[in-house]
């Protein structure tokens, strides 16, 4: 049976609330109280997050004891859900004096998050530069240039633990130029989907849900959702999507290697299982939610593919996921070939 979800939420309730504007009500995220301040100087921030959780009937047909949906985190002003852990790490860091005027926000990224930092960035005026793999999508890279952002590519052949190593040694070489908010190991990043991706989950199934099937990019999504669903109810399985280390699925990182980095945040006590996933099997699913209006990424693929492993093996469950980002961001690949 699922846990009765009104006596769960009276022991951790959200911190969602609402405010009046103008004669109108809306809805406020579930920042702290130094993210606050920033949100009202910035209003057009508030675009980030109450995403809508939409079912996928993908697998209805064939198994009647599956529930599956998807959080839209494609529909974010950025167009990844990258957007809330980059804003919370960024105004975070601003609120409490980290980030210093003059200085230039650093970091290394696949690509959603740098276009996030980038938006993010132009937007309360402060420079970004990010480090990136040169197997980046070109449709990534113009998005990036196109708010401003500074690219430093690094070979693709070297990995994304490349870029990883670049940056590191970039922000120890310029200390005084740059603000490096190294999300690998940023606490704001994990506890940005604790405070508001993992609350509007709660909210919008009520509660009920068996399963929550993520992946790994910088840890931040997995840990925060991880961390609250299980300690809303204990029994939420966990489960993370292991892609293979090459060609790669953009925005996942590889972790069966003895030399793959791994990130500082990514709590592994919460993962309950570990599904590989080829990168054959995440093309497939993005040409299948493709057929039913979701026109979606590759890490998104990915996913529902971890979920249809799953689920094809219980036969049963109320499966919860995540859209990532958009498919336009991958034309330059081979996904759409």
């Amino acid at each position: 049976m699922l846990p009765d979800a009104n006596a769960k939420r009276m022991k951790n309730p959200s911190q969602s609330a609402v405010r009046v504007v103008d004669g109108a009500y809306h809805d406020v995220m579930a920042w702290d109280s130094r993210i606050e301040p920033w949100l009202d100087r910035y209003p057009a921030l508030r675009a980030i997050g109450h995403t809508p959780l939409v079912r996928v009937d993908l697998f209805r047909a064939e198994l009647p004891g599956v529930e599956v949906f998807a959080k839209m985190e494609c529909l974010n002003p950025g167009g990844s859900l990258k957007d809330r852990p980059v804003l919370r790490m960024v105004v975070g860091a601003l609120a409490d004096g980290r980030l210093q005027p003059g200085k230039t926000i650093l970091d290394s990224s696949s690509g959603n998050a740098g276009i996030a930092y980038a938006m993010v960035g132009r937007m309360i005026g402060v420079p970004v530069e990010i480090v990136i793999p040169d197997n980046a999508s070109a449709e990534r890279k113009k998005r990036l240039r196109a708010h401003g952002a500074r690219l430093v590519v690094t070979d693709a052949l070297s990995g994304y633990d490349e870029a990883l190593r670049e940056v590191s040694r970039r922000a120890r070489a310029n200390p005084d130029r740059y603000f490096f908010c190294d999300q690998y190991s940023n606490d704001d990043n994990w506890r940005a989907h604790y405070e508001t991706t993992a609350e509007e989950i709660l909210d919008q199934t009520g509660g009920r849900l068996t399963h929550v099937v993520a992946g790994v990019g910088t840890g931040g999504t997995i840990t925060g959702l991880g961390r609250r669903l299980k300690e809303y109810d204990p029994h939420i399985r966990v489960v993370c999507v292991l892609p293979e280390a090459f060609p790669g699925v953009e925005g996942l990182k590889p972790l069966g290697r003895a030399g793959d980095i791994v990130p500082a945040i990514l709590d592994e006590k919460i993962i309950d299982e570990r599904i590989p996933i080829t990168v054959d099997e995440t093309y497939a699913m993005c040409q299948r939610l493709a057929a039913l209006g979701f026109f979606v990424g590759q890490s998104s693929g990915a996913y529902l593919a971890g979920v249809e492993h799953i689920a094809r093996r219980e036969r049963a469950g109320r499966f919860v996921t995540l859209f990532n980002d958009l498919g336009e961001r991958y034309f330059s690949t081979r996904l759409w070939d």
